[in-house]
């Protein structure tokens, strides 16, 4: 299954090639710190004067590098078709092997992140009631 991304997601994603491959990875590691605690704008202030870009810029990388990884996650994609994914975004072969290393050492956290966010179902907690009724 080959994960579908939309113009905004590319875009947002087009910036990753412009920077050093130490600098995706801490954009890896900033989006799983989103998932678990949200957005923190002094982070994306941080890293946007050190690169010398706006903060926005690096707030949409980061939120796109996060999106990847959580549908990857949430489907389950096989490497296979994690890297192929990519692939559609052109992409050099050195930071495709880091995407793919960034979504396999991170998949099981992100899933288990997601499934404490996800909300619980309603579900009666005691029947007993129901049958003092009834009889």
């Amino acid at each position: 299954m080959l994960l579908e991304l939309s113009e905004e997601h590319k875009e947002h994603l087009a910036f990753l090639p412009q920077v050093d491959s130490a600098v995706v990875a801490e954009f890896g590691r900033i989006a799983v710190e989103f998932l678990r605690r949200g957005a923190n704008p002094k982070i994306y202030e941080g890293a946007a004067r050190k690169l010398n870009v706006s903060s926005d810029t690096v707030q949409h990388g980061v939120e796109g590098l996060t999106y990847l990884l959580t549908e990857s996650s949430k489907l389950m994609i096989s490497e296979l078709d994690f890297q192929d994914s990519v692939f559609v975004l052109g992409f050099s072969e050195e930071l495709n092997k880091l995407l793919l290393q960034l979504y396999l050492d991170n998949r099981k956290e992100i899933r288990t992140i997601l499934s404490e966010l996800a909300p619980s179902l309603p579900s009666y907690h005691n029947l007993e009631w129901r049958l003092d009724v009834q009889m």
